[in-house]
């Protein structure tokens, strides 16, 4: 009988060479990356039947690499395995189109449940966050800034935070460095920042860049 084939896409390699063993018994590992782009490139060349992503990489966060994902394959199946707890992590990534979402500190049991659930097309959401999650759908509750934002301002907002010069994500992006600052001036006003360092520190909190 085959075995689903996973492929797995966590900047730290430690964390990604672990899920290897853990799930080496029941699934196919397709494959390792370690930034949001190289996991759409990936799943685009090796087509597996989940992915298990963090939200937190490095060039492209998990939940906008799900945005291209989804925009290729329309049923691709991810869970994401992060350290984020915030409910509101949880709830954008279910909104994006996420099959799973459980926590790093869980039971690796809980990981083998959520890629059995996705590949059943079921949705898992690990038992510490669902109530929470039922809650947040509460409408007095306040808004996310960052689920408010385009994709292409989150991309452009977390590679500014990266360190990334405007010329820099202009080419990575296939923009003019002008239409990248003027992403940056809006957002700033938008988000009443009003400096360089109130922006990394924004991306940061929000979980776009550890």
């Amino acid at each position: 009988m085959t075995r689903p084939r996973v492929l797995l896409a966590d900047d730290h390699r430690m964390v990604a060479e672990g899920l290897k063993g853990l799930l080496a018994e029941e699934f196919e590992l397709a494959g390792i990356v370690e930034d949001g782009r190289a996991l759409v490139k990936a799943a685009r060349e090796l087509r597996p039947d989940a992915i298990v992503a963090d939200i937190s990489m490095p060039h492209l966060n998990g939940i906008d690499a799900l945005a291209h994902l989804k925009a290729d394959n329309p049923d691709v199946r991810v869970v994401f395995l992060t350290m984020h707890r915030d409910v509101a992590y949880a709830r954008r990534a279910l909104e994006a189109g996420a099959m799973g979402f459980v926590l790093k500190h869980s039971a690796p049991a809980e990981l083998v449940l959520a890629l059995r659930a996705a590949l059943q097309g079921r949705t898992f959401v690990t038992p510490d966050l669902a109530a929470e999650l039922i809650r947040a759908h509460d409408p007095h509750a306040q808004a996310n800034p960052v689920a408010a934002m385009t994709p292409r301002q989150r991309e452009i907002l977390q590679l500014f935070a990266e360190g990334k010069s405007a010329k820099e994500i202009a080419a990575a992006l296939g923009l003019s460095a002008r239409t990248v600052e003027d992403h940056k001036y809006r957002l700033m006003e938008s988000l009443g920042i009003d400096n360089s360092a109130e922006l990394v520190y924004f991306a940061i909190k929000h979980g776009l860049i550890q």
